[in-house]
């Protein structure tokens, strides 16, 4: 009986040391997983309207044979003394529930949120930078245009005053001609200088041009040539240049016909003379 008490005495402490080994070192799998609902102290500097919203997106539902093949993960085993406790802080942590892996993703999430601050920025300087360009885009264009043009009228005016130039087959020479034809211009001018202000201003250029049609033929029928081009475009000022030239033709004509005739009543005056001289110098013999 005393034995019996003895062994009792020494065995527990040695069978719960025994226990609490095999509690401390039974293999065991820790499951750790965030709680579903957060809440936070402190105020979203977001708006909510703009929270993260998830948009499943169906995919195809069939599995893979690797993924059927693959074993299900192993669930947390409980030694018999939890069990039958039934409370600790195994007991207090749901374990885990696990879905078979598919071969493709069930479900993509597409999250959107509200722009923040620095979006708001960026679109700005976004528009202000593509303001910017457009504006130095048109400026560009609008200087190579200017240029373009000045360079056009200055090809235009080289390109006229080169045509209106007396080819050298014609054998003319400007240099002489315009000499003359200046001269030509300050001699009207000097004998016109005591009369009216029309005679004053028409002299010079009338002198001036009839000089540049006897010495510089081809060069004045090419001003003439690039004038009428020009009066083309009005179409009241070349009606009005055709009357003129239509004029002054037939002045022209009518004048040498007039002149014809008078040398041929002189003509015929001097003959009517001679053969009455005649006569009279035979009747005389």
């Amino acid at each position: 009986m005393a034995a019996r008490v003895l062994l009792q005495r020494r065995a527990a402490p040695l069978t719960a040391a025994v226990l609490v080994g095999t509690v401390a070192f039974y293999p065991r799998t820790a499951h750790a997983e965030a709680p579903n609902d957060r809440h936070f102290s402190r105020k979203p500097i977001y708006d909510d309207d703009f929270d993260f919203l998830p948009r499943a997106k169906p995919a195809a539902t069939t599995t893979t044979p690797a993924a059927a093949a693959a074993p299900a993960p192993a669930v947390a085993a409980t030694s018999p003394a939890e069990e039958q406790a039934g409370s600790g802080p195994a007991a207090a942590i749901p374990a885990p529930t696990h879905e078979p892996i598919l071969g493709t993703a069930s479900t993509t999430a597409v999250r959107t949120r509200a722009p923040t601050p620095t979006d708001r920025l960026a679109a700005q300087i976004r528009r202000g930078r593509l303001f910017v360009y457009g504006q130095a885009c048109a400026a560009e264009d609008a200087v190579n245009g200017a240029f373009a043009r000045a360079f056009a009228l200055e090809q235009s005016v080289t390109s006229t005053i080169a045509a209106l130039a007396p080819s050298r087959e014609s054998g003319e020479k400007l240099m002489p001609g315009l000499i003359y034809v200046l001269v030509a211009g300050m001699a009207g001018s000097i004998v016109a200088r005591n009369r009216n202000v029309l005679v004053r201003g028409a002299a010079p250029l009338a002198l001036g041009l009839g000089a540049a049609w006897a010495v510089l033929p081809v060069t004045m029928g090419n001003v003439g040539a690039l004038v009428w081009e020009y009066e083309r475009r009005f179409p009241a000022v070349a009606d009005a240049h055709l009357r003129t030239r239509e004029g002054v033709e037939r002045g022209v004509y009518m004048a040498r016909v007039h002149t014809q005739l008078a040398q041929q009543k002189v003509h015929d005056g001097v003959r009517e003379a001679r053969e009455t001289m005649e006569a009279w110098v035979r009747k005389g013999k």
